[in-house]
């Protein structure tokens, strides 16, 4: 059984120069039958433009916080809403830091803010970004709130380091949704009798 077919997917990419991989992740996901709307952040579109990510999700990209256009729908809102989960990748440590003191200055920390359904952060990162006690800090207080974590792996990094930071493979987040989806179908079928 396919857990990912018609679920609706939010992925949004931050700016890290892991974010090529969302573009894998968004192929995989439709792939496997998903919906997938984006919201690419101002610095993410300094590594993936919005029209490779329109092209491979075949839906409008969302970037704006104040878009004169969709005023009216509250994109922080709607799409939040709409998604059956939300998943941020790459997470950077500027986002792990946003998210943790409850900013919301773009449409991606909004978005979030607003939710009501499960987030997945996959962290990237250079490993002394990961290492430094404030980012351990936010990751543990991101967890004490909810947010779910896959990664970081440990690894060659872009910039020529090896440690614990780099973004898991897109392969392995589709096999995390598909399990999430998978138990979460099972808590829906457990009926009980008294």
């Amino acid at each position: 059984m396919n857990n990912l077919l018609k679920k609706k997917i939010l992925l949004i990419i931050c700016g890290g120069i892991s974010a090529y991989k969302s573009l894998d992740l968004i192929r995989s996901l439709k792939k496997e039958g998903a919906e997938v709307k984006t919201i690419l952040t101002k610095s993410a579109k300094e590594f993936v433009t919005p029209l490779s990510v329109a092209s491979l999700s075949r839906e409008k990209v969302y970037d704006d916080l104040f878009n004169p256009e969709n005023e009216a729908e509250m994109d922080h809102i709607s799409l939040s809403r709409w998604s059956d989960l939300i998943i941020v990748a790459p997470t950077t440590a500027n986002t792990l830091s946003k998210l943790s003191n409850g900013a919301a200055d773009d449409l991606a920390s909004t978005t979030i803010l607003a939710a009501d359904k499960d987030i997945f952060l996959v962290p990237a990162m250079n490993v002394r970004m990961w290492d430094h006690p404030l980012t351990k800090e936010n990751f543990k207080k991101l967890k004490n709130c909810g947010y779910k974590f896959i990664g970081p792996e440990i690894g060659d990094m872009a910039c020529g380091e090896y440690g614990e930071g780099k973004m898991t493979e897109p392969s392995e987040i589709i096999k995390r949704i598909e399990n999430y989806f998978k138990f979460l179908n099972k808590d829906k079928k457990l009926k009980a009798l008294v």
